[in-house]
């Protein structure tokens, strides 16, 4: 049995979870769908001090109140930033980390500096009080504002969280047009310590290869 902690990437709760979260539950594991402070049904909490830092306490707070040992944390996009600062400050009760079609930083990354001036030019595109970042046009109803200083904060890392078990790259190839993502798949291809895959998807892998994704996580799990 294994415990999945599973990260939405910008703007998005953990509704986005919701098929994959019954699937691996009908395996037998246990899943958590997290939704990081400001957003979805924690919109209410969004203000300017809404960090990348308030987001790592987020999830580590979740691993320790639940006394989660040897949990696979899983990323979607922004929430690659996420996982690799909770591995780092947490590495005792992380088994392996997944990516999926996610940033992978480094100390002193930002989603700002890991981006292209495309993606740049969408998070100036803030709400009235400035603090948040609009969704897309075409993402879920249900999507929120993305608190900015997420994005812009530095991620602070030791390099404890770098001995797990398995670190893990799902890669969505099937955008519409280039995807921002395909250099740092490339690189992970090449890095003996990492297993990666390749899934012929759009950037949202939990909605359009919900089975492909779930066949991926039962053999980390297994």
């Amino acid at each position: 049995m294994t415990t999945f902690v599973l990260v939405p990437g910008m703007c998005h709760g953990g509704w986005c979870f919701e098929q994959l979260t019954e699937q691996v539950r009908r395996h037998g594991h246990h899943a958590y769908p997290l939704t990081l402070t400001g957003l979805s049904e924690r919109s209410h909490l969004r203000h300017g001090g809404v960090n990348l830092e308030t987001h790592i306490q987020d999830v580590t707070g979740v691993l320790a109140a639940a006394d989660i040992q040897d949990a696979v944390l899983v990323g979607h996009s922004y929430g690659g930033m996420v996982i690799t600062g909770v591995a780092d400050r947490l590495p005792d009760r992380v088994d392996s980390l997944v990516y999926l079609d996610a940033v992978v930083p480094g100390h002193g990354d930002s989603m700002w500096s890991l981006v292209s001036d495309r993606e740049r030019q969408w998070y100036l595109d803030v709400v009235e009080t400035g603090d948040a970042v609009r969704p897309l046009p075409f993402f879920d109803p249900r999507a929120t504002p993305h608190p900015l200083a997420s994005l812009l904060q530095p991620l602070r890392i030791t390099g404890a969280g770098a001995r797990l078990r398995r670190t893990v790259y799902v890669y969505a190839a099937g955008w519409a047009d280039q995807s921002p993502f395909t250099p740092t798949y490339q690189r992970l291809r090449a890095e003996p310590s990492w297993t990666t895959f390749a899934l012929d998807s759009g950037h949202n892998l939990m909605r359009d290869a919900p089975q492909d994704l779930l066949k991926i996580l039962l053999e980390i799990g297994g």
